[in-house]
């Protein structure tokens, strides 16, 4: 395969999964681990992927990664976690839904709900949700951000400070080794953890791929989240949940 198409594939594969490693590219393209390495580093220096241990990764650090890209990354397991999610979400529940992909999902899967009251700084949610007249939709107020639909800063946070949530629901960036939860922004995250000290119970979405990437500004640690709603978890992480009293929900892909 010529180098051009197979860096092309290596793309599409990360982008999928979030992650891509040596051994399993080399398999799959019945080429050497040497060639993949030489692959990754190129697409490394281009700026496309972040080297790691044994692989690759979709790059982070300061800024995310562009939002097209970030709702194809392990698409399947933010699917099956929303409707996890979607499925404990009693009829008649007051909700705060947040920014991102795997809250999108959510929205997808709360479709047919009825009598929710949904509060959202997440366009991209209201909209979704405007297809259900059975649920009120309410968006806060704020500065719209044209790459991802959100809306932040102070004046969302206040709208969502005048509500009593049953439920905050909450994807993120990342989450790190410690199981703590992060994000790009700090007007983002104003918003959510207005939405947190206002809800009797706090949910993240995570899929495995947050557990590879890393952003510069933290939501809360496990202690703040009644449950985490994940694809795969380490025996280290869960120990940390366990230990902070978070509720682990494996959700089944299949």
């Amino acid at each position: 395969m010529h180098t051009s198409f197979r860096e092309h594939d290596i793309l599409e594969i990360a982008r999928t999964q979030g992650k891509v490693t040596v051994d399993a590219l080399a398999a799959h393209f019945d080429v050497t681990v040497q060639t993949i390495r030489r692959d990754l580093t190129q697409l490394a220096n281009a700026g496309l992927l972040e080297r790691v241990h044994g692989g690759a990764m979709l790059p982070s650090g300061v800024r995310n990664i562009a939002y097209d890209e970030r709702r194809r990354v392990n698409a399947e397991a933010k699917d099956a976690m929303a409707a996890a999610a979607a499925k404990a979400i009693p009829n008649g529940s007051a909700i705060f839904v947040n920014i991102g992909t795997s809250t999108e999902a959510l929205a997808q899967a709360l479709l047919g709900h009825d009598g929710l009251l949904v509060v959202t700084n997440n366009l991209n949610v209201a909209r979704i949700l405007s297809a259900n007249d059975r649920c009120e939709v309410l968006l806060t107020g704020g500065r719209p951000r044209p790459e991802d639909g959100g809306l932040v800063g102070p004046i969302a946070a206040q709208m969502v400070g005048g509500f009593a949530f049953d439920f905050a629901i909450l994807g993120c960036s990342a989450l790190s080794e410690n199981a703590e939860a992060f994000d790009f922004e700090i007007d983002e995250i104003t918003v959510s953890k207005t939405a947190m000290a206002r809800s009797s119970a706090v949910w993240l979405l995570a899929d495995q791929s947050k557990y590879q990437r890393h952003a510069p500004v933290r939501i809360a640690g496990p202690d703040a989240f009644d449950r985490l709603y994940t694809d795969a978890i380490s025996d280290d992480l869960a120990a940390r949940c366990t230990t902070a009293g978070t509720q682990v929900i494996l959700c089944d892909t299949e």
